[in-house]
C-alpha cells in the first residue's frame, strides 16, 4: 500500500509530478486506489507465459518501449501476462486471429523460428538491431515461417503486440507522471474543458528546462 508520499518522478515535461501523490487526496476514491495498488503490486513471477517466453516477451516489449535507466522499469510484460491470465479480452479479434493467448503464443513460437531461422538463435537471444529488424519484418508481413499457422506476422504485430505492449505501458502510474495524466477521472472529473485550460488537480507542463513554476505547481497537484 502506498503511504502518499511521491515515489513516481515525472518526465521533463511535468516535472516534479508524482501521480501517486493523489493517493489520500480528493482526486481518487477507495476503487480507484484498489485497482491502482493492485497494479503497482503486480509480479514478479509470470502466471501465463512459461519462463521462455516470459523473457521472450521482455525483450519485445523492451524493443517496443525502450525506458530510461534513470528510474524503476514499468514491468511490461508483467502486465501482459497479468491480463492473458485472468481472460481479460478485446471482445473481437480477426479472421484468421486466434484468440489472445494462444495467439501470443504462437506469435512468440514463429518470432523464436524466425530468428533461429535468420540467425542460428532464439528472439531473447539476439542483439537488439537484429532482434528490431525481425520486428521490422513482422510489421510488414515479410515473415512467413509455418508456425505463424493462419496468423499473418503484421496482424500480431499491430493486433497483440503493439496493443497489448503500448496499452500495459500507458496502464501503469509511472508512465501517468510522465504523461502528465492524473488517473481516472472519477469521482473528481474535470472542470476547464477549452483548449490550454488545466484545473487545479492536473499537472502543469513545464514551457522550457527552467520553469520553475511547473515545478512549484506539479508538487502542489493533489
Amino acid at each position: 500500500m502506498h503511504n502518499g508520499s511521491p515515489s513516481v518522478p515525472g518526465g521533463s515535461r511535468y516535472p516534479g509530478y508524482d501521480v501517486l501523490s493523489k493517493w489520500h487526496g480528493p482526486s481518487w476514491n477507495e476503487k480507484t486506489r484498489e485497482v491502482v495498488a493492485r497494479r503497482i503490486a503486480i509480479g514478479p513471477d509470470p502466471l501465463f507465459f512459461s519462463a521462455h517466453e516470459f523473457i521472450t516477451v521482455n525483450e519485445i516489449a523492451a524493443r517496443i518501449v525502450p525506458q530510461p535507466p534513470t528510474r524503476p522499469p514499468i514491468p511490461v510484460a508483467m502486465l501482459v501476462d497479468h491480463k492473458l491470465h485472468w481472460g481479460m479480452t478485446d471482445g473481437y479479434r480477426l479472421a484468421g486471429m486466434p484468440r489472445e493467448g494462444e495467439a501470443w503464443r504462437q506469435g512468440v513460437r514463429a518470432l523464436d523460428a524466425e530468428a533461429r531461422a535468420a540467425y542460428g538463435a532464439s528472439f531473447a537471444e539476439l542483439s537488439e538491431t537484429k532482434q528490431n529488424a525481425l520486428l521490422q519484418r513482422a510489421g510488414a508481413g515479410a515473415l512467413k515461417a509455418m508456425e505463424w499457422g493462419s496468423m499473418r506476422s503484421k496482424d500480431f504485430f499491430k493486433y497483440r503486440l503493439l496493443h497489448d505492449i503500448v496499452l500495459a505501458y500507458y496502464a501503469h502510474p509511472t508512465a501517468w507522471s510522465e504523461i502528465g495524466w492524473g488517473g481516472p477521472a472519477s469521482p473528481r472529473g474535470y472542470v476547464r474543458m477549452d483548449f490550454n485550460e488545466r484545473d487545479p488537480w492536473e499537472a502543469a507542463e513545464a514551457k522550457s528546462d527552467q520553469d520553475a513554476s511547473a515545478v512549484r505547481i506539479n508538487r502542489s497537484v493533489r
